[in-house]
C-alpha cells in the first residue's frame, strides 16, 4: 500500500489553487472533467510520485459541499492509497461489511471509494494502476508538470477523530495493515490519527510534506499571512508540516 494522493476541499477553487501552487512551488495542475459526476471541479498537482488535489462544489447538495458546511470551511476531503491487488482488498472490505460508496474500472485505472460512515474521518479510496507507476487522475503527461525543487512529496496525513485508536483500528482493518497505536505505516507514507482539538469535528487536519527548500515555503507563507504552528502552516484549512 502506498499513500499516493490527498484531496482537499475548498469553497473557492481559484484561491486554494493559487495559495498551494505559489507557496509550495508546484507546477501546473490538471483539471479532471470526470469529477463533474460528483458535482465538483478540481485541480490535481503532481509532486514527485504523490499528488495533491483540491475539489470545490459546483452544484448544491454535494458530499464536498456538506463537508464544507459541517466542518466550517476548507479542509481535508479524501485519502487515496494505491494497491497492487484490488480484488484481495475488495474481498477483505466485503468481509468487514464496509460499504463501497462508488467504484470505477477504466482498465488502466481502478478505484473503490469506501463509505465514510463505515470507516470515519474521510473518504478512503483504494486504487490500482496499470502500470503501477502511472496515475490516470493526474492527467496526461503529468510527469512534465511535476515540480520538486521546493517540496518533493507527501509523506503523511493526519486525521482527527473522537476516538483515534478506534478509527485507526478500522482503517487498519480496511487496508489490511498493522497499526502502532494510532499510526499506520504504509510501504510508502503514513496515516496518523489524533484526538479532535480544533472544534471542527472528525476529518483530515494535516499533511506532512518533504521539503527541499523549506525557507521558500516559510517566506511565501509569511508574506501571505498564513497561520503558523511549529513547522506547519495552515493552508486551505489543513496544517501542512514541512519535514
Amino acid at each position: 500500500m502506498y499513500l499516493r494522493q490527498i484531496a482537499l476541499v475548498a469553497s473557492n477553487l481559484d484561491t486554494a489553487v493559487d495559495d498551494l501552487q505559489t507557496t509550495l512551488g508546484l507546477g501546473e495542475p490538471f483539471a479532471d472533467k470526470g469529477v463533474a459526476t460528483f458535482g465538483l471541479e478540481n485541480a490535481v498537482f503532481p509532486i514527485g510520485e504523490t499528488y495533491l488535489e483540491v475539489v470545490s462544489p459546483k452544484q448544491e447538495n454535494t458530499t464536498a459541499g456538506r463537508l464544507l458546511e459541517r466542518r466550517g470551511g476548507d479542509g481535508g476531503y479524501m485519502v487515496i492509497v494505491q494497491s497492487h491487488n484490488l480484488e484481495v482488498d475488495r474481498a477483505r472490505i466485503e468481509a468487514l461489511n464496509i460499504r463501497i460508496a462508488w467504484e470505477v474500472d477504466l482498465g488502466d485505472a481502478e478505484s473503490i471509494h469506501l463509505h465514510p460512515r463505515d470507516t470515519g474521518g474521510a473518504i478512503l479510496s483504494i486504487d490500482r494502476m496499470d502500470p503501477p507507476e502511472s496515475w490516470r487522475w493526474a492527467g496526461p503527461n503529468w510527469e512534465t508538470r511535476s515540480r520538486t525543487n521546493v517540496v518533493t512529496g507527501i509523506v503523511g496525513v493526519t486525521i482527527q477523530a473522537e476516538n483515534p485508536e478506534q478509527m485507526a483500528g478500522r482503517w487498519a482493518e480496511a487496508l489490511g495493515l498493522q497499526r502502532n497505536g494510532c499510526d499506520l505505516a504504509l510501504t510508502k507514507g503514513r496515516i496518523r490519527f489524533k484526538a479532535v482539538t480544533d472544534g471542527r469535528g472528525e476529518g483530515v487536519t494535516g499533511l506532512e510534506v518533504s521539503a527541499q527548500k523549506p525557507e521558500v515555503v516559510e517566506r511565501i507563507a509569511m508574506e501571505r499571512g498564513f497561520e503558523k504552528r511549529g513547522q506547519a502552516w495552515k493552508i486551505c484549512g489543513v496544517w501542512i508540516e514541512l519535514v
